[in-house]
């Protein structure tokens, strides 16, 4: 059986690129709102090379700025092809959703 993680594996791209929709992120930023949404198995680790994959597919895109911090950070926007993927991720979910509940409504009725 698939655990939680590898199921995650094809829906975590969508739900980074629906949060760098939402606003301009850095990696540490975009691992503690995954965090508060639940994914709380995704560390900062784990989301770099999805983003470093992202950026060479052309869904994002990074500029560094300065931070109050310490060294610049790196700030990840979606490009008009990001876009256009998410709008594809949010039409499959929606059509897989539908699908695993039609599936689990029939198994509560046996």
């Amino acid at each position: 059986m698939l655990s939680t993680t590898q199921m995650l594996k094809g829906i975590i791209d969508g739900c980074i690129l629906a949060i760098i929709h939402e606003k301009e992120i850095y990696g540490y930023e975009l691992a503690e709102k995954l965090e508060q949404y639940g994914f709380d198995s995704f560390s900062e680790g784990t989301i770099y090379p999805l983003l470093m994959r992202m950026q060479k597919e052309e869904l994002v895109t990074s500029t560094l700025k300065k931070s109050t911090a310490g060294p610049k950070r790196k700030y990840y926007s979606l490009t008009s092809k990001g876009e256009q993927e998410l709008r594809q991720f949010i039409k499959r979910w929606k059509l897989l959703q539908s699908s695993v509940n039609s599936v689990l409504k029939g198994e509560e009725n046996e």
